[in-house]
C-alpha cells in the first residue's frame, strides 16, 4: 500500500503542524509556501518572542477564542497545550508560563521554535517548496485532487491541506486568497474583519495624549448606548487613538459593531479601584489640600498630566478655575468623569495591520474533529483562514496548531478511494 500524497498550502503554524503530523502518520508530503521564507507570521508573534500556547484549562482557552471557539473542543482535546509543549520540547524547545498564562519559549525566540519546526520537517522527510502560489483546489468528481499553481503547474494529491492564513499582516504572505479558493469550491465565507487591532478615535485630544500609557483602568465598550464588551488592565493613548492589550481584546466586538452601522464608544473608567463615593472624598480631600490653586494645577495627585485637561473639559470645568470656586455638584461630575471619560470609535486600524483576521471559512461546512471540508472531500482547513479567532495571550497559535494537527492526522489515516 503506497503512503498517501498530502499538499499542504501556506507554511504557516497550522501549515507547519499540518505537514509534520500528516508525516509521522507515514504520508507524503509537499509543503507549498508563497513566500520566500517561511514561517514569516510566526516570526513575529509575541512581539519576536512566539507566544505558542497558554497554560489555562481547555474551558478557558475556548473561552479566550470568542470567534467559533466551541467549534474546536474536539481539535484542542486531540492535541492540546500540553501536547503543544511537549511538541516542542521534543524539538529541543523548552518552554515557560509567564503572566495570564502566556507560553514561550524560554529563549524568547520566535525564530528558535520556526528553526526547530524547518529541521524537523526535513527530518520526517517534508519536501517545502517556497515561491510556490496557489492559485485553485483541483478537483475531480467533487473531491480534492490536488493544487494548480500560479505558473499553471498542476499538483496532484490524495488530499490537500488549505492552511494559508487570513488577511492580517499581508506582508507575512497572509492576503486572503484561501478564501477565494474557498469560495470558488462553494464554501461560505464569512464577513471579513480586523481583530486584535488598535481603535480609531474622532477626539482631538487623543492626540496629545499619545504615548501615555495606563494601568489598571477598565474599559467598557458601547454601541448605540448598549454595553457589548469590558475589560480591565493596559492601554495607550496613540496620534489616531487607542491600543494596548485590553482595547486588542475589545477591538473585534468593536469591528462588528461598526460594520453594522452602529455607533460604538470606549468609556474609560480611570479609578476602577474606587467606588463613586470614595472617589468622590478622595477629590473633594484633594481640593481641600489645593483649595487655592487653579484645578488644572490641583489634580496632579489624581490623574497623569495628559488627561487632566480632557477630563475637565468633558467636565465642563474651565482649567484655570479655583478650586475654592468649585461647587458640590461640580464636584460630583468631575468624578463621574474620572469614572466614564467617553471616546468615540470612528473605525479600527487597517485590517493590513490587525494581529489576526475575524471572519473566514464557515465553520458550520468543515467537520471539527477531522476539518474536512463537507462540501469537498479531501479538502481540510487550518488556521486563520478558518472562522475561528481569539484573544492575545497565546490562543490564536494554540487553535492554529490544534486545527493543523486534526487535518494533518486525518488527511494521511484517511483511505484513498482506490482503498476504500
Amino acid at each position: 500500500m503506497r503512503s498517501r500524497r498530502i499538499i499542504v498550502v501556506g507554511a504557516g503554524p497550522a501549515g507547519f503542524m499540518a505537514a509534520a503530523k500528516a508525516a509521522e502518520y507515514g504520508a507524503s508530503v509537499l509543503l507549498l509556501e508563497k513566500m520566500k521564507q517561511p514561517g514569516r507570521k510566526m516570526l513575529i508573534t509575541g512581539k519576536g518572542r512566539c507566544n505558542i500556547t497558554n497554560a489555562a484549562p481547555i474551558a478557558e482557552i475556548v473561552k479566550n477564542i470568542p470567534g467559533n471557539g466551541s467549534f474546536l473542543y474536539s481539535a484542542l482535546h486531540a492535541f492540546d497545550n500540553e501536547d503543544v509543549r511537549g511538541f516542542f520540547r521534543e524539538l529541543g524547545i523548552e518552554t515557560k508560563v509567564e503572566r495570564g498564562g502566556r507560553v514561550f519559549p524560554v529563549s524568547d525566540r520566535a525564530a528558535d521554535a520556526v528553526e526547530a519546526l524547518i529541521a524537523y520537517l526535513h527530518e520526517l522527510g517534508v519536501k517545502i517548496e517556497t515561491e510556490s502560489r496557489v492559485a485553485k483546489i483541483l478537483t475531480e468528481g467533487g473531491r480534492a485532487v490536488g493544487v494548480v499553481l500560479a505558473s499553471g503547474a498542476k499538483l496532484t494529491a490524495d488530499a490537500v491541506v488549505l492552511a494559508v492564513g487570513g488577511a492580517s499582516y499581508p506582508g507575512t504572505g497572509s492576503t486572503g486568497d484561501g478564501y477565494e479558493m474557498a469560495r470558488r469550491l462553494g464554501h461560505t465565507v464569512g464577513a471579513i474583519l480586523p481583530s486584535l487591532v488598535p481603535l480609531v478615535t474622532e477626539d482631538d485630544w487623543v492626540k496629545d495624549a499619545q504615548g501615555l500609557s495606563l494601568r489598571n483602568v477598565r474599559v467598557t465598550l458601547l454601541a448605540d448606548d448598549k454595553k457589548i464588551g469590558e475589560d480591565f488592565g493596559e492601554m495607550m493613548f496613540t496620534h489616531f487613538g487607542v491600543t494596548g492589550p485590553i482595547v486588542l481584546s475589545l477591538s473585534r466586538a468593536a469591528a462588528r459593531a461598526l460594520a453594522a452601522g452602529k455607533f460604538v464608544e470606549l468609556a474609560l473608567d480611570l479609578k476602577p479601584a474606587l467606588s463613586p463615593e470614595i472617589l468622590a472624598a478622595r477629590v473633594q480631600r484633594d481640593f481641600e489640600k489645593y483649595r487655592n490653586k487653579a484645578l488644572k494645577n490641583a489634580m496632579r495627585d489624581l490623574l497623569p498630566g495628559k488627561l487632566i485637561e480632557p477630563v475637565l473639559d468633558a467636565a465642563y470645568l474651565p482649567s484655570e478655575k479655583p478650586v475654592h470656586d468649585l461647587r458640590r455638584e461640580e464636584r460630583l461630575r468631575l468624578s463621574e468623569t474620572i469614572k466614564h471619560l467617553v471616546l468615540t470609535v470612528t473605525k479600527t486600524r487597517p485590517l493590513a495591520e490587525a494581529i489576526v483576521t475575524a471572519g473566514g471559512v464557515s465553520t458550520k461546512e468543515i467537520h471539527p474533529k477531522t476539518m474536512e471540508s463537507k462540501l469537498v472531500p479531501g479538502l481540510y482547513f487550518a488556521g486563520e483562514v478558518v472562522d475561528v479567532d481569539g484573544f492575545t495571550g497565546g490562543y490564536n497559535l494554540q487553535a492554529a496548531f490544534s486545527m493543523g494537527a486534526a487535518a494533518g492526522r486525518w488527511s494521511a489515516a484517511a483511505p484513498t478511494e482506490s482503498e476504500m
